[in-house]
This record gives C-alpha cells, sequence and structure tokens, in this order.
C-alpha cells in the first residue's frame, strides 16, 4: 500500500504496517508492534483512516459514533476492523475519556460496552484486564496511545494520554493499576507508545507548557522546545517515555512511535490539522 510509505526504513522493526485482505476483496490496514505481536498472547492494533465506508470529514475508518458520522456506517467500520483481527463484534469494550488518570479493570461482561451495550462507568481513559473475550478500545486523534501486556500474568492494559494525562502519569497509574489489580511488576511489562502529534506539530502557551515545567523537573529540557511569544513545543512522545521508565519499565521492552498524526493528516486523524473536523483512529488490545 503506497499511501502508507510514511513509515520510515529506519522504524520497521519499531512498527510494521499490517495489511488485512477482507472477503469483499478490499484491504483494511493496521499499524502494529512486532514488539507486542512477538508475545504470542495478544491481538492489537492502531487503525489509519483507510479502510472503512465512512464518507467526507470522516473518511473512511472512522471509529467514533459520538462525532456525528452515520452510526450505520461506523458498525461495518467496526465488522471490518473485527473480521482483520478475527474478533466478535460484540467483544470491543470502549473508554470514556476525558482527559482524566482514571484507570478501569473489566472483565468479559463488560464486552459490547459502547458498541450496543450502555457504559456502567465514565471518566476513564485507561482499562485493563487479564480475561479473554474483551477487546480493550479506546480513540485517538493526536493524543498518545499506551499499551501495556504483562506475559507473566497474561494481563493487558490500554491507555489513552494527551497532555493533562502525561502530566499525570498515566502510564505509572495504568501500571499501578495493573500491579494492584494482578500483581504486574512493571520490568515483565512490554509497552508501545503508538503514533500521536510529533514535537515540531505541538504547540503550546505557556499555562501548559510550566505543568510540565513542574512535573518533570530537571528533564524539562528532553521534552520542551522554547519559541517566541511565551510558546513552547512539547514532546509527548519523551515526556510518555520517561514515565515509562520511571515507572520501572525496561528500555528494552518500550517500543516508541515516530509516527505524527499531524504530519499525515490524509492517512491518520489528527485534531489539531483538521481543527476538529474528523473522526478517531481507534488502538485496540485483547488476550487470545
Amino acid at each position: 500500500m503506497n499511501q502508507l510509505n510514511f513509515i520510515k526504513k529506519s522504524e520497521e522493526d519499531v512498527l510494521k504496517v499490517a495489511e488485512y485482505p477482507l472477503e469483499n476483496g478490499e484491504i483494511l490496514p493496521l499499524l502494529k508492534y512486532p514488539l507486542l505481536e512477538e508475545t504470542g498472547i495478544v491481538v492489537h492494533g492502531f487503525t489509519t483512516r483507510l479502510g472503512g465506508v465512512s464518507e467526507g470529514i470522516f473518511s473512511s475508518l472512522n471509529l467514533s459514533f459520538t462525532r456525528g458520522d452515520k452510526r450505520e456506517a461506523v458498525k461495518e467500520n467496526y465488522r471490518r476492523l473485527a473480521e482483520a483481527l478475527k474478533l466478535k463484534e460484540d467483544s470491543f469494550c470502549f473508554s470514556h475519556q476525558t482527559h482524566t488518570t482514571n484507570v478501569l479493570r473489566v472483565g468479559k461482561k463488560d464486552a459490547g460496552t459502547g458498541m450496543g451495550k450502555d457504559r456502567c462507568f465514565t471518566d476513564i481513559d485507561g482499562l485493563i484486564t487479564n480475561e479473554k473475550g474483551v477487546t480493550l478500545t479506546t480513540f485517538y486523534a493526536d493524543c498518545v496511545p499506551l499499551f501495556f501486556v504483562d506475559k507473566t500474568h497474561h494481563a493487558i492494559g490500554l491507555s489513552h494520554s494527551g497532555w493533562r494525562g502525561t502530566v499525570g502519569r498515566m502510564g505509572k497509574v495504568t501500571l499501578e493499576a495493573m500491579n494492584r489489580e494482578f500483581g504486574t511488576n512493571p520490568k515483565d511489562v512490554l509497552c508501545a507508545i503508538g503514533p500521536s502529534i510529533c514535537r515540531d506539530c505541538y504547540e503550546i502557551g505557556s499555562d501548559v507548557a510550566e505543568e510540565f515545567l513542574r512535573e518533570f523537573g530537571e528533564k524539562k529540557e528532553e521534552i520542551l522546545t522554547k519559541k517566541a511569544g511565551g510558546k513552547y513545543l512539547l514532546d509527548l512522545w519523551r515526556a510518555n517515555e520517561i514515565v515509562l521508565l520511571e515507572a520501572g519499565v525496561l528500555k528494552e521492552h518500550l517500543a516508541v512511535t515516530n509516527i505524527c498524526t499531524c504530519c499525515n493528516e490524509k492517512l491518520l486523524f489528527s485534531h489539531r490539522a483538521t481543527q476538529g473536523k474528523r473522526g478517531n483512529l481507534a488502538a485496540v488490545l485483547a488476550l487470545k
């Protein structure tokens, strides 16, 4: 798929494109991490804009029911995603993202939440489980997806980390929740930081910068670049990498993307690039 050549050669060992042929003859591409794939215990992927049926600003694989797209189009997009990954259509369990650091344990009983089953929770940006039959599902259009796979305890986590989640150390909070619920040791966890907005595209004001200056202390220069007029550039990838490493994840167990949603708005939904006129990408993670 030539459209997906934005994945640089230097990153082929970190992130790859998998192309799934559908029964209708079309192709659904997903971005995947060999680091997670090689565990043999999970099904996972990060979607692109390609391979669906949505139209206009939602073209074509929009996975949000709440942004104004036709419901039947979104349902077909999920049907295709389920077909590609050999998942049950009613296995998806949606987060309820409001830029918190709240993490919820879910199980098979929660399968279908957000798809056809009403949520019994609100304000949840992270999901964890150790049960099969439920597909953790979180949503993106510039914010950072965080994947967690604990091979020792057969437990997984998937968290949404925008700037608020990052300054609140969502990666650490998710690992603590997995430790509390499943006995997870961060040193055993394989993690991936997924496609999101890059440092060059993410300009912030001094108010947001001040929060990162306070939280990241001596490492602030690794994540912030000062510009004129009180503006800064923020590196969410590096900030989340620092959070995960300081929480105990081993360097060799961490895959960090360099794929920017904003730089690739024709292939990935970007809130900033489209000024909010867009659909949603999704990260999905399930135990085999």
